[in-house]
């Protein structure tokens, strides 16, 4: 595998494009390997971000170089690959713990019998952000983290609770008084 590594020097002030240049790498999903030092596994699904980095960067006055990088040997490249993963790794247990908070959201409106055509509209605009998430998530697991597979089977599982939660909104405003 070979890496990208960004060396990054920001102005430190004002700090807000320090600020943005930090955003868009932890957006992207590179790990911090050192002080101005980033990396990403040198495929396709990063080219845009790494760009908008390195743009970022250049528009504060800053500078920024861009290399490829495959370690000295195997063992290089396994730490890079293991700090990348555990990267991603945090990444899904954030998104396992949103999924979580979706179906407590949805259990709470069943529970008050919150059935109106408002609050179904918000728990799928809730479930649209879950879906980009995911899909965002997948796109940069090169290595494809363990709890990937959980991730999409709890996804599926707030897809469910969402379509249920839809029906008895549906029937609520169809029973007659």
């Amino acid at each position: 595998m070979t890496w990208l590594l960004l060396v990054l020097k920001v102005p430190a002030t004002p700090s807000r494009h320090r600020v943005a240049v930090w955003r868009e790498l932890r957006r992207i999903g590179a790990i911090s390997i050192g002080q101005g030092v980033w990396a990403v596994p040198d495929v396709p699904v990063f080219s845009a971000g790494i760009a908008r980095a390195v743009t970022l960067t250049e528009q504060a006055g800053g500078q920024a170089v861009t290399l490829n990088a495959t370690g000295r040997g195997p063992d290089d490249a396994a730490r890079l690959q293991e700090l990348f993963t555990a990267a991603r790794s945090a990444d899904w247990v954030e998104f396992l713990a949103d999924c979580g908070k979706f179906e407590e959201e949805l259990a709470k409106e069943i529970r008050i019998a919150k059935f109106t055509l408002a609050e179904l509209e918000e728990e799928e605009q809730s479930l649209e952000r879950l879906r980009r998430w995911h899909r965002d998530l997948t796109a940069r697991d090169v290595f494809r983290a363990p709890e990937a597979a959980e991730a999409g089977r709890r996804l599926k599982e707030c897809v469910a609770a969402c379509e249920a939660y839809a029906e008895r909104v549906i029937t609520a405003l169809h029973d007659t008084p």
